[in-house]
């Protein structure tokens, strides 16, 4: 398989994420303990209840046909959980409301919009906070290609492409769920827009 068929094998959609990185020594990129394995890290805690909510819908679908009010106040509980978790996200973090972009994702690689100039083969800490479902994923990348947007009016002269490298698995889970959970959403919205 070429390196351009390992890169598009993954399914990709334009999205916006609230985008944080900063260059790293490739040193780092070895490390194998780059990324928390404790569950309450911000990072993990996100991946962790996505994953926990995934499993659970199939309970839910079942108790909501069989005690409905139970299910109404599980879904309460759920809800207070995501909000706690979403404020423990975002206290202290590199995230700022401006830094929402435009991005092209797959589970394998990013191209997103930057006002440097990166150099091929550089490596990178990428943050990414999925703002639809509020999950954060955390992963070195190599950038692939880094070239001159033709329409520089949004303030980015550039456009980026990385490759991830050391994903965690259940990070890549989360995001291919994501993709394939926006992309339902963006054929939904496509149909629901009135012919002129």
């Amino acid at each position: 398989m070429t390196h351009e068929e390992e890169r598009r094998r993954f399914f990709r959609i334009d999205d916006e994420v609230n985008l944080y990185y900063k260059p790293i020594d490739e040193k780092m990129v070895n490390r194998t303990s780059h990324i928390s394995d404790n569950v309450l890290g911000n990072c993990s805690l996100a991946a962790a209840l996505e994953m926990m909510s995934q499993e659970s819908r199939f309970m839910m679908s079942r108790l909501e046909r069989n005690s409905p009010e139970v299910a109404d106040y599980l879904k309460i509980i759920d809800s207070k959980i995501e909000l706690i978790a979403q404020a423990l996200m975002l206290q202290g973090s590199d995230f700022k409301e401006k830094d929402t972009i435009n991005v092209n994702l797959s589970a394998s690689g990013l191209a997103f919009d930057c006002s440097e100039k990166l150099n091929v083969d550089d490596y990178l800490e990428i943050k990414m906070l999925l703002v639809s479902c509020m999950a954060v994923i955390v992963t070195y990348a190599k950038v692939v290609y880094c070239k001159p947007k033709t329409d520089s009016s949004s303030g980015f002269p550039y456009v980026a492409g990385v490759d991830y490298i050391n994903m965690k698995d259940q990070d890549r889970e989360l995001l291919i769920k994501h993709i394939v959970k926006r992309q339902m959403q963006q054929i939904r919205e496509s149909k629901e827009v009135p012919k002129v």
